[in-house]
């Protein structure tokens, strides 16, 4: 198990098979997918998918969303971090995202927050990427607010699937 980033509450990790139940909780909570498309899982099979695929990720392209876990419980809390878009979205290709997403027990802890700021400092200082993006629907006060306290600063606003969003971004300091 390889551990990328941690915070003083918080370790974020790579995704594992293990995962599994937990990322299940989240993903069939209509409410976490609210602003996601309203497309909730169904199985415990459809989660595991996921992860396949997210460390598919870590293999071709060397990052992929990671699993947040509480230190003081172990707990999976969720998962957040960047992952490379080949896109396109709203123009742009070949782009990192910076994404979160926990189980509804977890809001209002402060962790989307928190771990988007350590996931802006490993793309910038570890990574070494030009630029970070994100990405929330314009409905999605609390994920639009994440991203601003990250660091990123609002583009514009686009059409993504027939849905207004807002498209943030940072660049590397100099």
């Amino acid at each position: 198990m390889k551990i990328f980033v941690e915070t003083d509450r918080l370790m974020m990790r790579e995704l594992l098979p293990a995962d599994a139940p937990g990322m299940f909780e989240m993903d069939s909570d209509p409410e976490v997918h609210r602003y996601l498309g309203n497309k909730p899982v169904h199985t415990l099979e459809q989660s595991q998918e996921q992860i396949a695929f997210v460390r598919q990720q870590y293999v071709d392209n060397g990052i992929g969303r990671w699993a947040v876990v509480e230190k003081a419980t172990g707990d999976f809390v969720g998962w957040s971090g960047l992952k490379l878009v080949v896109g396109p979205t709203n123009g742009r290709i070949n782009y990192y995202d910076l994404g979160y997403r926990f189980l509804r027990r977890y809001w209002g802890h402060g962790y989307a927050t928190e771990t988007a700021r350590v996931s802006v400092q490993y793309g910038f200082d570890t990574m070494r990427l030009p630029l970070i993006c994100g990405i929330a629907d314009v409905q999605n006060l609390a994920s639009n607010q994440v991203l601003q306290k990250a660091g990123l600063r609002f583009q514009n606003t686009f059409d993504l699937d027939g849905v207004p969003h807002h498209w943030y971004q940072l660049e590397r300091p100099k």
